[in-house]
């Protein structure tokens, strides 16, 4: 799946909603303490499990006391859990976040976050539990997600804070591994963040999903997600994912953590002319992160034929 990019006015818009939110915490320091954005927002959280049944039934059956949201059709919020694979999710009546508690504790950071950034926008709260009819249109539900996405990563990484001292490096994967560290989030949000919202004019894709070598995920392609910056997407056609998986195969190593090499790849914008990139990938054994960065045009190979004059 590729990341959306959001319109200006959308971004702005989000923007101002989590600005909001920071100027009332104090501009915090990072690693941002999620307890205090809920207790400055009045949000409740719970817990409920994808993996027992009986145990969702429950929190379900608890919510519907005084719900009237969920009374009306509890059945929505089980079929929501179990079809759509949810992880977490926003009830707006209740102003109550559900995490799936068999998530580990680094992802339940960023899908509490991603349910947060869904309470700050005013325009998701009739959206929220499938009952507007725009909100069954699955384009309109990609939108609605890439927006508490965008909003939950201007949250965790504190706005122009993380792309600020995003921009103090040169873009490579060990400066993501760095900034991983300073903010307290995981290596792949951390990954996505610094393509969308680091280094505007420089052309780059991430790549997340299985290791090359061993794949592993029943779509074939091995890529769950591929994020394109700004700057590639005004300058660049997106590349088949076949494409992709070709080039990472040509350096990729056989081992199964850490490093995996890196290689050049040669790629044609929009105008027909031909740009080098750098291709570098990385596992942490359940996923595997591809960063390419521009590095520069490709020289036009040099006409050394001499016409014959008789």
């Amino acid at each position: 799946m590729r990341n959306i990019i959001l319109s200006r006015s959308t971004a702005s818009d989000i923007d101002s909603q989590v600005n909001k939110v920071l100027r009332g915490l104090g501009n915090p320091e990072p690693p941002l303490r999620l307890e205090d954005v809920r207790e400055l927002l009045k949000l409740d959280r719970g817990y409920y499990s994808s993996t027992d049944d009986s145990f969702l039934r429950e929190t379900i059956s608890k919510l519907t006391v005084a719900g009237a949201q969920v009374l009306k059709r509890p059945s929505l919020l089980l079929d929501a859990v179990r079809k759509l694979d949810l992880r977490a999710l926003y009830l707006p009546d209740r102003k109550r976040i559900l995490l799936d508690q068999a998530q580990p504790d680094a992802k339940q950071r960023w899908n509490e976050a991603h349910e947060i950034g869904h309470s700050v926008l005013p325009w998701h709260e009739d959206l929220m539990l499938g009952d507007n009819e725009h909100s069954l249109v699955p384009s309109c539900h990609a939108q609605i997600e890439a927006e508490a996405n965008y909003a939950a990563g201007q949250l965790l990484f504190l706005q122009s804070r993380f792309r600020i001292a995003a921009n103090d490096s040169a873009p490579s994967l060990d400066a993501i591994r760095a900034l991983k560290g300073s903010f307290g989030n995981t290596y792949t949000t951390t990954f996505w963040r610094f393509i969308e919202d680091s280094h505007k004019d420089v052309p780059m894709i991430g790549l997340i999903g299985c290791h090359p070598r061993f794949p592993n995920d029943a779509g074939g392609d091995g890529f769950r997600h591929i994020v394109e910056s700004p700057a590639y997407r005004s300058m660049f056609e997106s590349l088949p994912v076949e494409r992709l998986r070709r080039e990472i195969l040509t350096y990729c190593q056989f081992r199964k953590a850490g490093p995996l090499g890196s290689g050049e790849v040669s790629i044609t914008d929009r105008r027909g002319e031909r740009h080098i990139f750098l291709f570098e990938s990385f596992s942490n054994t359940y996923d595997c992160l591809t960063l390419a960065t521009y590095r520069m045009r490709r020289p036009r190979p040099i006409d050394f034929s001499v016409s014959a004059t008789g």
